[in-house]
């Protein structure tokens, strides 16, 4: 693989990373006793403290990129993205290695995650880094506590959030989160960066504590792939 491919395939998944912790930040937000200005955010920040494992329908917009898959997520910090778009890449975080295999290149790429560690990987893949995430984002309703069509020509009732960036430094100007008003889980998150940059995700088909095995989030790539370490970090 020549260095202008890998340098490519790096700044992409590197964009991923952050459409990831984007969704993730808010599934923690929601996970914790956070004060707000509602109690039907309260209640919602409950719920999500009660579910064990889920699994859940994804698409991600990513400016003009779009991808979909299936997401597995087990307490307190287990994740699994497999891809039907592009197919069969595989994103897996098994606690304290972070792991993607990139079919189209025959890449793997792997960063260690030091458990406390203050680093980019442990921001994105920890509940500890993305709930010290919190504290920098004013939650708010974007335009009040009543839910509202998810699109204009939408059946579908959500309760809309924004949460604002305190400080300049944040990766995100401002992230939009929908809930449903049924269910009570995370319909869509939108995410932008101080550059315009737009990571949009929709979820479908939540499966709610169905006993996930600690087996799902380990995952051996292929044997003839390539593989590239502490990626994160790399130019």
């Amino acid at each position: 693989m020549t260095n202008g491919l890998f340098c490519s395939i790096i700044h992409s998944m590197k964009k991923i990373l952050i459409s990831i912790c984007a969704f993730f930040m808010t599934s923690i937000l929601f996970a914790q006793n956070i004060t707000t200005a509602s109690a039907y955010f309260k209640s919602i920040s409950e719920y999500y403290g009660t579910i064990k494992d889920y699994e859940v329908d994804f698409e991600i917009k990513v400016d003009r990129t779009e991808s979909a898959g299936t997401i597995s997520y087990k307490a307190p910090d287990l994740l699994r993205m497999d891809y039907t778009n592009p197919e069969q890449q595989v994103i897996v975080f098994n606690g304290d290695m972070l792991t993607i295999y990139i079919p189209k290149s025959s890449a793997v790429l792997q960063q260690q995650v030091s458990p406390g560690g203050n680093n980019g990987a442990a921001s994105l893949s920890t509940p500890q880094g993305l709930s010290l995430m919190s504290r920098y984002y004013t939650i708010a309703y974007e335009s009040g506590q009543n839910a509202e069509p998810l699109d204009s020509d939408s059946n579908e009732m959500v309760v809309k959030f924004v949460l604002t960036r305190k400080s300049a430094a944040e990766a995100f100007k401002y992230i939009k989160v929908a809930v449903n008003e049924q269910t009570k889980l995370i319909r869509r998150v939108e995410a932008v960066t101080p550059k315009g940059e737009n990571f949009l995700f929709n979820f479908y088909d939540y499966k709610l504590n169905q006993g996930i095995s600690d087996q799902r989030f380990i995952y051996d790539a292929p044997s003839d792939a390539n593989n590239y370490n502490n990626f994160l970090f790399s130019e």
